[in-house]
């Protein structure tokens, strides 16, 4: 029997569970349609877990008194899809998220056992919300972060709400009529759902991994240089 697709979510809010999260509002509206195709979906609201700062597997190890992370990793192993979800605060994506892609990349010293980054194969987005201009910025700093530590980034993978120019609602305020700011915005719920779609077709395409040629860190420390040739410098 194939074993069902899995996501993690990521909740950077800095609400600690069990304060309201616009955040967890976004990620409702993604992980929905993706819990309707049979994947299993997990959500980590990561400022409820002592994640150490660092970029070190295990933090405990350098000092620290304490850490989640490796706990959290292991859950990170199992995932197929890995989503960053953030506010935005002062423009940018939060602390806490921030934490959270220093762990993640923590890890990219690890191979598969293609000798592959160990992240090959897992397919990553993000969602970003707020109530000011921000969104594409934090994406793009969010979805360059994931592939570069190895994960595949598919076509229109981020998602997210930031209203009108200037402050204004934020996505699950209720407004006069109402109505929820973004919860109800067409434009919104178009690329949470094309973002949705896209995360699991990936998912689903790279369940055989990605192939070796030219990309196995084993073979190049055994010389093995696919094709690249080395300049004789004299």
């Amino acid at each position: 029997m194939t074993e069902p697709i899995r996501a993690i979510y990521f909740n950077g809010t800095l609400t600690p569970s069990p304060g309201e999260s616009h955040t967890d509002l976004l990620i409702e509206a993604s992980a929905d349609i993706l819990r309707q195709q049979g994947v299993e979906v997990e959500v980590v609201r990561a400022v409820d877990h002592a994640i150490a700062p660092g970029v070190q597997p295990d933090m405990t190890e350098h000092g620290a008194s304490e850490d989640a992370w490796p706990a959290l990793w292991q859950r990170v192993l199992a995932a197929d899809i890995v989503v960053l979800a953030t506010p935005i605060w002062l423009g940018d994506a939060s602390s806490v998220t921030r934490r959270v892609v220093e762990r993640l990349y923590s890890e990219s010293g690890e191979l598969n056992e293609q000798g592959q980054s160990i992240f090959y194969g897992k397919v990553g987005g993000c969602l970003v919300g707020g109530n000011e201009d921000g969104m594409k910025h934090v994406a793009r700093e969010l979805l360059y972060s994931l592939q570069h530590i190895g994960m595949t980034i598919p076509p229109q993978a981020d998602a997210g709400w930031v209203g009108e120019a200037g402050p204004g609602p934020s996505y699950g305020d209720e407004l006069d009529d109402g109505s929820h700011a973004g919860a109800e915005n067409d434009f919104t719920k178009r690329n949470i759902t094309i973002m949705a779609w896209n995360l699991l077709h990936l998912a689903r395409q790279l369940r055989g991994g990605i192939p070796t040629e030219g990309n196995d860190r084993n073979a190049w420390e055994r010389g093995e240089r696919f094709g690249f040739q080395n300049p004789e410098y004299r």
